[in-house]
């Protein structure tokens, strides 16, 4: 199994006030930018993940949002191209470009091979549609979005793999010469892992693709039914889906004493945390889900990624004045929606002894082939947050590899996705175990 790190880089500097009178990170005003606090927190989330390299994470993760201060990401490629060079053994996953919003897959096939040939085969690359503010921020119709991130796939897979110069006319991108001079490193291109939140098209198409299926903080019960999902999309391809084929990622704060992580850890609801990632006419708009997965999200009462949710959805109904804000009853109610996040299992806070049986609980349901702790979000000091990743990586990893070897965890690149053939009218194997969901009062 592989462990990675990852962290939205927020921007830490925001008053949380502002955030909640303006109910969500998206559309708070960059007149509450300042650039030298934004600078030195850039070059500090570069350390960060060479340090996470240092401490010996198997991989670093980053991803990219537009105009919210949520995620200082804003153009990861120029992050990774930089760890590209700065780092000497980790890999550099991206979860991932949205290509949707982008429009220039040609200019997307450039700078990720140019990553990959810098890093010398490094890059890990991931893709996605973009959240729903993505689709406000840059200006995209959502209702082509699926059909456009489909085709930009297809697009950069040629461009990577077609020798040139060769000419391309799709539905939505057009280029009279299509012939880059800065192909990847890995052949016949780098690895592909797509992130997700409970959309059944997402998973239908990375089943289909064969590609690793990273689960971004979903329900425990939920995400077992995406594995099942996956697998029988897989084993109508013809194969047998297995750890290889899965990952998750989990919001993790481990420190000292259960007290302070339980402390720092208040700093993932920070203004209302990834719940308030958008507003409601930002995070759903018109055209950017399917049927299906709003009847997915629709079941999903407190949210899983950026703010989706049943309860999201139904204050697309609400209508009238919006009542006075007290922000300290505000605040307590987030803190008692973390508890409960907790007990589910999607946030995981303790000291190594604690956080220990919680995540081989996790990798005991799941069987995932990568895990990755999601650092802290919120104005959490550096202190604090190298001393989670060392108190992680130096107390919990070992104990999780040695667990993950145990239960025959493997990940991409000790098995290729889709490489294990399922031979017509065979069953295929379970790809998670929901026996402990009711040990641990889960459903």
């Amino acid at each position: 199994m592989k462990i990675g790190y990852f962290t939205e880089r927020p921007y830490r500097w925001l008053p949380e006030e502002e955030i909640l009178k303006n109910h969500a990170f998206f559309a708070v005003s960059n007149r509450l930018y300042d650039r030298d606090k934004a600078a030195d927190d850039y070059n500090y989330y570069l350390d960060e993940n060479c340090y996470a390299e240092e401490l010996g994470f198997d991989l670093v993760a980053l991803n990219e949002h537009h105009g919210n201060p949520f995620c200082m990401g804003s153009v990861m490629n120029v992050e990774a191209a930089i760890l590209a060079k700065m780092t000497k053994r980790v890999k550099i996953v991206l979860i991932g470009n949205p290509l949707p919003v982008i429009k220039h897959p040609l200019r997307m096939a450039e700078e990720l091979a140019e990553i990959d040939l810098i890093s010398r085969g490094r890059l890990i690359t991931g893709w996605v549609r973009g959240a729903g503010s993505e689709q406000f921020f840059n200006n995209a119709n959502p209702a082509y979005n699926r059909e456009m991130f489909n085709e930009a796939h297809d697009f950069i897979v040629q461009a990577w793999t077609r020798p040139g110069p060769w000419r391309y006319e799709g539905k939505h991108f057009h280029y009279r010469h299509v012939n880059p001079w800065a192909l990847p490193y890995q052949k016949p291109h780098p690895p592909m892992w797509i992130p997700g939140v409970i959309s059944p098209e997402t998973v239908k198409w990375c089943a289909e693709h064969r590609y690793p299926y990273i689960g971004l903080g979903t329900m425990l019960g939920p995400t077992c039914d995406l594995w099942d999902y996956y697998a029988d999309e897989a084993a109508k391809q013809g194969y047998q889906a297995s750890s290889e084929n899965f990952g998750y990622l989990i919001p993790t704060v481990v420190a000292e004493t259960e007290d302070k992580a339980n402390a720092i850890a208040e700093n993932f609801v920070y203004g209302g945390g990834q719940n308030a990632f958008s507003a409601p006419e930002y995070t759903m708009p018109p055209g950017y889900n399917s049927k299906a997965a709003i009847r997915a999200l629709a079941k999903q009462p407190t949210g899983s990624w950026l703010g989706v949710s049943g309860e999201k959805m139904q204050q697309h109904m609400h209508d009238g004045e919006t009542p006075a804000v007290d922000y300290k009853e505000v605040h307590r109610k987030l803190v008692a929606g973390l508890d409960k996040v907790k007990r589910n299992y999607q946030v995981i806070a303790g000291t190594p002894k604690t956080v220990i049986p919680k995540i081989k609980a996790i990798l005991n349901i799941l069987r995932p082939g990568v895990f990755i702790m999601f650092s802290v979000q919120g104005p959490v000091s550096n202190e604090d947050r190298k001393a989670s990743m060392r108190l992680f990586a130096q107390e919990v990893m070992p104990a999780l590899h040695e667990h993950a070897k145990a239960i025959d965890l493997r990940d991409p690149f000790q098995r290729t996705p889709g490489s294990v053939a399922l031979s017509a009218g065979v069953s295929r194997a379970p790809v998670s175990d929901r026996s402990p969901l009711k040990e641990l009062g889960l459903r």
